[in-house]
């Protein structure tokens, strides 16, 4: 890092925008989905977009009830969107392969201004984030292992008993 820690110059005016809406929306009292709604009346965005995993089909629809319930408009793709042959991508490969470019794309041609990220796989939630147009911001990650319930590795004494090393 540069030698004065200018760590301000790092944000853009839409950063900082951000930054105020978000810590203007806190409220420890409320969960995730809730706080992502208040987020998103205070910062005044009308149309969200859910990126899932076809794993989450069941949540994704609940999701948009709740977010449609709230007043917003809701847009939702899951990640075999397109029906991309893997072998079109990797030589080689069988199945039909994820599309979270795909999903980038779409949420963007339907003019979303908050995108929504539900358990897409390693990877491809970095290839959504990287092509996402609107900012995104995680509700599930995917861990199989753990039935999606990262966090129980750190709260775990014994490290070694949930550790993917096993």
């Amino acid at each position: 890092m540069t030698k004065t820690n200018n760590f301000s110059a790092l944000y853009s005016e839409k950063d900082i925008q951000i930054l105020k809406q978000a810590e203007d929306s806190l409220d420890p009292r409320i969960d995730r989905i809730d706080e992502i709604i208040a987020y998103a009346k205070e910062s005044k965005i009308s149309k969200i977009g859910i990126a899932n995993c076809t794993t989450f089909i069941k949540e994704a629809n609940q999701l948009e009830g709740i977010l449609t319930d709230a007043g917003f408009s809701v847009e939702k793709v899951h990640c075999k969107f397109g029906k991309v042959p893997f072998n079109e991508l990797v030589p080689g490969y069988k199945g039909i392969s994820c599309n979270p470019a795909g999903q980038a794309k779409y949420l963007e041609e339907k003019g979303t201004e908050l995108n929504i990220m539900m358990g897409l796989c390693l990877g491809h939630d970095m290839i959504f984030n990287a092509r996402s147009k609107a900012p995104v911001t995680p509700l599930l990650i995917k861990d199989r292992k753990l039935n999606h319930h990262t966090l129980i590795v750190f709260k775990s004494d014994d490290k070694s008993s949930v550790s993917a090393n096993q």
